[in-house]
């Protein structure tokens, strides 16, 4: 499945590398993250939980970001599993100055799932997929408010 989109962030391109590079923030930001730790330089241990469709799946796995130009972006490779699937995927994340305090948020990638989940088709796994996208978005500017409040 591949999962490609834009999105401009409220936030200068440092202000969101800084965010994307913590993992406190991740943890916070990534839709059903309920672990997210750091075992090297630039790679991750997770635990994943998401309901998709009629089901709640619990997914543990390893995350290694690749290719990293710092506040310019990076590569987020992925290999999750569960009980009732894997999933494996590659996804380079851009950064672009916008106007005045704004970044362009770019993604391109692609996930595969296989097992009972990879059988559940296309339509609910898109469905799935935009939908956590757009929690990531939404958790990603209820941070940044915070931030602001604080400053």
């Amino acid at each position: 499945m591949e999962l490609k989109g834009r999105q401009i962030v409220k936030a200068a391109p440092a202000t969101l590398w800084k965010m994307l590079m913590d993992t406190d923030t991740l943890s916070k930001i990534i839709p059903g993250i309920t672990k997210l730790e750091k075992t090297g330089q630039h790679s991750y241990a997770s635990v994943l939980e998401l309901k998709l469709g009629p089901f709640s799946i619990s997914f543990e796995g390893d995350a290694q970001m690749e290719d990293i130009a710092d506040q310019k972006g990076f590569t987020l490779k992925m290999q999750q599993n569960s009980n009732v699937g894997k999933a494996d995927s590659v996804m380079k994340i851009g950064l672009a100055p916008g106007n005045s305090n704004e970044t362009e948020v770019m993604f391109d990638g692609n996930v595969k799932i296989t097992g009972i989940l990879g059988s559940m088709g296309d339509g609910v796994l898109s469905t799935a997929a935009n939908a956590i996208t757009k929690q990531f978005f939404a958790n990603l500017d209820r941070e940044l408010a915070g931030q602001r409040s604080v400053s």
